[in-house]
């Protein structure tokens, strides 16, 4: 069984919303789609669809499978992609957008040593602290922060986005430690407007057992920075992205509180808007991005400081 296909013809299908819709877009028979799902289905030994004479919608088991399937399909579009790409040096435009925060801490630094790499590329940086449509708004990158993606984008996980839970010594000096995880509910916290405004997420790292702490305060922004230049002043507890704080923890700037607790994990994405006629400038970026990001990030090694706070490094060197 070609098993790539097989798996194409799957996700069209549930895509298209029927067999017959699959095998138009996909200019086969309907047989013949019906052929390769049931293939599918015999090679992971599980029914993956209902399907009745009106509908048709996933099992279980398809809806564990789908996801994989089409990073499969991406994986294997990149490889051939790549395989076509002329040797020649990308050039043109790049229309990139991420959060403010993670763009001024991180993403700055990465964009001058690709374009060093790539002088013949023009990087066009927007920084938006919303999620954007990328076709109406003209862009070819977006980096998001998210517990999960919409399955009907493309995506390309870069790393894990850690947080801590902090407050600067003067707040601690003046309020005092809190000793106990669920304290955090009778202190003034400050929220971002996106994620964990009302509810903090954590596991505890001897046990994993989550703990969930209703926070509040008399702070919200939906701007990541500004939440750690209130914390810097003293105006409350915060929970920042290690890509914010690296350097300021190592530095006491910061102090971080309840390091036996981990606060939610969630993901950092790569997110474009089709994987076909992938032009170079796109996929060179992703994957010098996926180099620089993947597995553990430079602001969460051990010896992350203050000039890793801003992920520098050693300039990159510009393609021959």
């Amino acid at each position: 069984m070609d098993r790539l296909n097989a798996m194409r013809v799957f996700v069209t299908v549930v895509d298209a919303g029927s067999l017959s819709a699959a095998a138009d877009k996909l200019d086969l028979s309907r047989p013949v789609v019906t052929r390769y799902v049931a293939e599918l289905e015999q090679w992971t030994g599980a029914r993956l669809l209902h399907r009745t004479t009106r509908r048709l919608s996933l099992t279980a088991a398809g809806e564990e499978l789908l996801p994989r399937c089409r990073q499969v399909l991406e994986l294997a579009g990149d490889m051939q992609e790549a395989v076509r790409q002329p040797a020649e040096a990308p050039r043109g435009q790049l229309r990139i957008t991420a959060s403010t925060s993670f763009a001024q801490a991180q993403l700055a630094d990465a964009v001058a040593d690709y374009v060093r790499l790539y002088p013949g590329v023009a990087v066009d940086l927007v920084l938006l602290d919303r999620a954007v449509n990328l076709v109406d708004e003209r862009i070819d990158l977006a980096i998001r922060v998210a517990v999960e993606i919409d399955p009907n984008l493309i995506a390309r996980r870069l790393t894990d986005c850690r947080s801590v839970v902090c407050a600067s010594p003067g707040y601690l000096k003046e309020q005092g430690r809190p000793l106990r995880v669920e304290e955090l509910a009778q202190r003034n916290c400050l929220t971002h407007s996106y994620f964990g405004r009302s509810l903090w997420n954590f596991t505890r790292k001897e046990d994993g057992t989550p703990v969930s702490v209703a926070v509040g305060g008399n702070v919200s922004t939906n701007d990541a920075a500004s939440l750690m230049h209130l914390a810097r002043a003293g105006a409350g507890i915060a929970m920042l992205p290690t890509y914010l704080t690296a350097g300021l923890l190592q530095a006491g700037e910061l102090v971080r509180l309840f390091p036996e607790f981990e606060p939610q994990v969630v993901g950092m994405y790569a997110v474009y808007a089709s994987r076909k006629h992938m032009p170079a400038t796109l996929r060179t970026m992703l994957d010098f991005l996926a180099r620089r990001f993947t597995g553990v990030p430079a602001w969460d090694l051990p010896q992350a400081g203050p000039a890793l706070s801003a992920n520098r490094r050693p300039a990159a060197r510009r393609a021959p």
